[in-house]
């Protein structure tokens, strides 16, 4: 017997095939070998190969094109994944395999959704869901359930873009969000009957992220817990870090800022543990931001050296600049505004060189800001001699910085509000400047990507012959009748559209025979691709605006960009605290 995956997490017998198949097994189940060692790459040939050869068996052919599926989704190549597991789909539902028809549309609407096609990918979840309802399939049903709230918590997250702290999603965001949370919460119900620890670990990290991202702070912290506690079971490092990463986050936003420093310092031991530089930076990243909050500016910047010196080392052009933000900030709450004006101008240089244009207006009234403070009225060169060697190939720091004395000793009148004044000045266009720009004299769309680029099949038989009016009404009725032809034939079932099925073979008459009758069944689940068919049609709609470039993002920066969580903290400080730079005197109101 062999046994060939059809999906990443069942297994089917197939019988011992005779000669002529032995070859496409063979180098399927060497693929399988491979893609489970975690070369991908390799197997993905492999699996290549297999369809070369070509075999009769469908169920073989189905199980092929599912971890051909699946190898290329590891492989983040989503489209190729995409292909695979619509063949797998079309071909499970032809042959009448129910379980392996379930496994295809979870693995599709997985695809679907890395792909941002939301509404394509629920109605593959709802029909995995069904499938495995309908044949009383409890890991299914998990795992269908689990797949739902992933989906409906990607599709919260980028309704927003960026620039939304949590809790001030949109509302279309936050009943995606609340969906997913309603579907983590149905899986958890079952994994916790199934007894499944490793299952609920996962669900209670996601749940804990969902509660986060609706402003639900406490069972975010709750859930994260859990989680925590389900990742020391298992020895899980990774996900260990993560957890404490995450009750670090929901700690900043209930201000409990010495409890979510106690989490980050666990994550920079887990990081270093694992050896994972860039989690290292962005852990040292989160303390100095954390112990600004707490106002420890000294021990804030030995954090973001430590995240400037990582980031270095990575080539983190952003993480760079984040850091001498950072520090920028830092300095100035401490009153060393000299140095704080070097942080802004290396901020400022790395802002152009990245093409950031926020960072870059920011950066700009940093420097705006200390200059008025330090008294100088002009843009000529602020370090001719304290700050040389800023060249990419220099220190680190400016050589006045270097062994820099503990930094300690009162404050000047710009003081620790007035870098919370400075901060928040800074960071209030940053939202606005993220939004989606319609300009009613430019295309949001390149040419190349326009819904409506193609012509329809009636419109590209003869482009010249719709330019002059038809003087024959029925040739309109002609053309009706000829696209109408054209699109059923299109939805036959065409043994070309199975690659890697060999068709030449003494028992092809019986096998076209079989998918034939097959296809010609009519059968109350056809509502599944008339729904697909729905959501194709509706995406034209969705594809006349495109979401605003992605701010470049380092290795080395987190996911949660604290700047936004200082400003949360702080707004309530800023509007009643502020303090003007020296030697300007504020106007009393009439």
């Amino acid at each position: 017997l062999f046994v060939l995956t059809y999906s990443s997490d069942q297994s089917f017998i197939i019988p011992l095939p005779c000669r002529m198949e032995s070859s496409c097994l063979d180098l399927a189940l060497e693929g399988e070998r491979l893609c489970k060692a975690g070369d991908y790459r390799t197997g993905v040939s492999f699996f290549e190969s297999a369809i070369q050869v070509g075999t009769e068996d469908l169920q073989i052919l189905s199980a092929i094109y599912s971890q051909l599926g699946n190898a290329y989704f590891h492989l983040q190549e989503y489209n190729k994944a995409l292909e695979y597991h619509r063949h797998d789909l079309t071909l499970t539902r032809t042959i009448g395999d129910e379980v392996g028809e379930a496994k295809a549309s979870g693995n599709l609407g997985n695809t679907l959704k890395l792909l941002g096609r939301y509404d394509e990918a629920v109605v593959c979840c709802q029909r995995h869901l069904e499938i495995t309802r309908a044949i009383y399939d409890k890991v299914g049903q998990a795992r269908a359930l689990y797949n739902f709230g992933n989906v409906y918590h990607a599709k919260g997250k980028s309704i927003c873009w960026t620039g939304a702290d949590p809790g001030e999603f949109p509302e279309e965001a936050r009943v995606a969000l609340r969906k997913a949370a309603q579907y983590y919460e149905a899986n958890l119900s079952l994994v916790q009957v199934l007894g499944d620890r490793a299952a609920q670990g996962r669900t209670f990290g996601n749940l804990g992220n969902t509660y986060y991202l609706l402003g639900e702070f406490e069972m975010a912290v709750a859930a994260h817990e859990k989680r925590l506690l389900i990742a020391k079971e298992f020895g899980d490092r990774s996900a260990e870090r993560r957890a404490h990463c995450n009750l670090g986050n929901a700690n900043i936003f209930l201000n409990q800022f010495e409890v979510a420093a106690d989490h980050y310092k666990r994550t920079l031991q887990l990081a270093r543990l694992l050896k994972d530089r860039a989690v290292e930076a962005q852990a040292c990243y989160s303390l100095g931001n954390t112990y600004t909050l707490l106002q420890e500016y000294a021990r804030a910047i030995d954090y973001h050296v430590k995240h400037l010196e990582i980031a270095r080392e990575l080539n983190d052009r952003v993480g760079e600049g984040r850091a001498y933000w950072s520090l920028g900030n830092a300095h100035t709450a401490l009153g060393n505004h000299q140095q704080a004006m070097y942080f802004a101008e290396k901020h400022l240089e790395i802002a152009k060189e990245t093409g950031d244009k926020s960072s870059e207006d920011t950066a700009r009234m940093n420097l705006s800001d200390l200059r008025l403070v330090v008294g100088l009225k002009s843009n000529s060169n602020i370090h001719p001699s304290i700050f040389r060697n800023t060249n990419i190939n220099s220190p680190l720091l400016p050589l006045s910085y270097q062994h820099y004395p503990k930094l300690s000793g009162s404050l000047d009148t710009i003081g620790e509000d007035g870098f919370f004044d400075l901060l928040s000045r800074f960071q209030g266009n940053r939202i606005d400047d993220q939004r989606c720009s319609l300009l009613d004299d430019q295309s949001p769309l390149p040419a190349h990507s326009s819904p409506s680029h193609t012509p329809p099949v009636a419109e590209r038989k003869s482009i010249s012959e719709c330019e002059t009016p038809l003087q024959d009404p029925g040739h309109f009725l002609e053309l009706l009748a000829s696209s109408q032809a054209r699109r059923l034939d299109d939805q036959r079932v065409s043994m070309s559209h199975f690659p890697g099925l060999r068709l030449n073979m003494p028992h092809t008459h019986s096998l076209y025979s079989h998918l034939e009758a097959s296809a010609e069944q009519t059968e109350g689940d056809d509502v599944f691709f008339d729904m697909l068919v729905k959501c194709q049609g509706s995406r034209l709609n969705d594809q006349r605006c495109t979401a605003p470039p992605c701010t470049t993002k380092g290795p080395t920066v987190p996911d949660e960009d604290f700047f936004s969580l200082i400003l949360r903290s702080q707004s309530n400080r800023m509007e009643e605290q502020r303090v003007l730079p020296p030697g300007i005197t504020q106007s009393k109101p009439d």
